[in-house]
């Protein structure tokens, strides 16, 4: 069944100070006003990223027939005109525009690999790339990891390891979770949402100075997302702080974001991921 964002006024104020959407509070005014902020607004607010970080963003305009009979593919318009249609009073295009704000050089990378598929095969078709490029772009989370030796619980799909026993190393900086996806930061307007993002894996190598730079130019050269397979499972309501029923033990037995493994499910090894950048 499509998720269905709650109208504006429907929603609960109190899910922009949960995590995930509490990460986002530099765009609270965005967020949380009663107003919806025009498309105007948030194009005068890419003018104002792009001139303190002095990244490339494309520009948000109002979607419109009249914008959309220049007869372009989505992700041509952004890579030829520099263009993201983006509806009107829409959670989701909103959302949209505060992950290129935040992560333009992600987004950049996957529109660039999307042109390329597309320029490949054609708009009528996906090739299994774009499948892995898409479920990243919507529902993505990245993972940096300390510890290898977690993958093992994660990969056998044992939750209550994961979560339960291994309780600390979320809290105490051994994993850092990015969520990336739109669509994910979506349900999260529902106050009783159970998250289960797609994961991309990476080796943490230095907190203090890590980037997500080595992982867009990673995507961008095609060493990632070239097949859905590539991205883990991970559900987020499982993480401590992240839902206020996860602090009962019972809940990573009885809630039904946490599935089995699958049978013949394989996963890549962290080795995959860990080459990103310098060692």
């Amino acid at each position: 069944m499509r998720f269905i964002a709650p109208a504006r006024e429907a929603v609960d104020p109190a899910v922009f100070a949960r995590l995930p959407l509490s990460y986002w509070s530099e765009f609270a005014a965005l967020l949380g006003a009663q107003e919806w902020p025009s498309v105007a607004d948030l194009d005068a607010l890419r003018d104002k990223v792009q001139n303190e970080t002095k990244d490339t963003l494309p520009h948000f305009v109002a979607q419109s027939p009249q914008l959309l009979g220049d007869g372009l593919h989505y992700e041509a318009r952004i890579a030829e005109r520099g263009i993201v249609a983006t509806r009107e009073r829409n959670w989701h295009d909103l959302l949209n525009a505060l992950i290129w704000l935040r992560y333009p050089a992600l987004k950049s990378a996957l529109n660039a690999r999307q042109v390329a598929e597309i320029a490949l095969i054609g708009a009528k078709q996906r090739t299994r790339a774009q499948y892995a490029l898409t479920h990243f772009d919507e529902g993505g989370a990245i993972v940096q990891l300390r510890d290898p030796a977690l993958l093992e619980l994660w990969d056998a799909h044992d939750w209550h390891g994961l979560f339960w026993r291994e309780r600390a190393v979320w809290r105490d900086g051994s994993i850092a979770v990015h969520v990336f996806g739109h669509a994910l930061l979506e349900h999260a307007l529902n106050p009783n949402a159970l998250f289960v993002g797609k994961a991309l894996v990476v080796a943490m190598r230095d907190p203090a100075n890590d980037s997500l730079a080595d992982i867009a130019a990673a995507i961008r050269a095609g060493d990632l997302l070239n097949d859905p397979q590539e991205l883990r499972p991970l559900p987020l309501s499982g993480i401590p702080g992240w839902h206020a029923d996860n602090e009962r033990e019972a809940f990573y037995a009885d809630t039904p974001c946490f599935r089995p493994l699958r049978e013949g499910r394989r996963y890549p090894p962290l080795g995959y991921s860990a080459r990103i950048g310098p060692s």
